[in-house]
């Protein structure tokens, strides 16, 4: 029980964080941005940068004794010795969507204990959709509306609804991972949202057959298993753990109930 509260005290301390870096995004959203690429040929932009920048300056007067993994200090060879406990960051998540102005990028932080994402917040500025959970305390979803509880569903009857990256996507890995389920509908959607809609239960499943990295879908594993879902590695159907070396991803799907 004081795990759990303890958990769900950062996870509020981190929520008007992830929010500032979220108005920092928009700002530069409004403007007629610089697109750069990084070493590995992925696009990256001012707000990535700026956000990153808010992130890090938060959590260091939030858990200065937390060691922070984020995308862009990786990037520019900053990687801290992280062992137990330790923060993945992605300050904009679904890059090439912020470049095409779908609204569909978010801002990610989560904690991660004993290689398991304890608790995490995704925030999707554009469209003002803040998910958050903890392990042990649920999962939630803010926006217009108030804040409201959310889980995972069981499969419709009708079957599921199955949702798939918008830039990434691999139709043909696809089609041969959902061959013999009954699948209602499918459906596209940018950046670490995917794992939120399941949690949320406006989705049933969402495979990723390409390459991630941890920062990319810490967070929203961390809601989804608060909502009471999983993600597995698809080659065992163990859980993904995190902490790697390297901290890039198997192949993975993300399911509700």
């Amino acid at each position: 029980m004081q795990e759990t509260s303890t958990a769900v005290a950062l996870l509020e301390r981190l929520v008007p964080l992830i929010r500032d870096a979220g108005r920092v995004i928009m700002d530069i959203y409004a403007t007629d941005f610089d697109v750069t690429q990084k070493g590995d040929a992925s696009p990256v932009t001012q707000a990535d940068q700026k956000a990153e920048e808010v992130i890090l300056a938060g959590l260091a007067e939030i858990a200065p004794d937390i060691p922070v993994v984020a995308e862009e200090s990786v990037a520019a060879g900053r990687i801290p010795d992280v062992k137990e406990r330790f923060f993945l960051v992605d300050p904009l998540d679904g890059t090439k969507e912020f470049i095409s102005r779908n609204g569909e990028f978010t801002v990610n932080i989560a904690l991660i204990e004993h290689g398991v994402p304890v608790l995490g917040l995704v925030y999707a500025p554009a469209i003002g959709r803040l998910f958050g959970g903890a392990q042990g305390a649920g999962a939630w979803l803010e926006d217009d509306h108030g804040r409201r509880t959310i889980a995972c569903r069981p499969v419709p009857a009708e079957g599921l609804t199955v949702v798939a990256s918008r830039s990434h996507g691999d139709e043909t890995a696809l089609d041969a991972f959902l061959a013999g389920r009954k699948v209602a509908s499918r459906t596209n959607a940018g950046s670490s949202l995917k794992l939120c809609l399941v949690a949320a239960g406006e989705a049933d499943l969402y495979p990723r057959l390409g390459r991630t990295m941890e920062w990319d879908i810490a967070a929203g594993d961390a809601v989804l298993r608060a909502a009471g879902g999983k993600v597995t590695v698809v080659a065992d159907g163990q859980p993904l753990r995190y902490g790697k070396p390297g901290f890039d991803n198997p192949h993975f799907a993300a399911a509700g109930l």
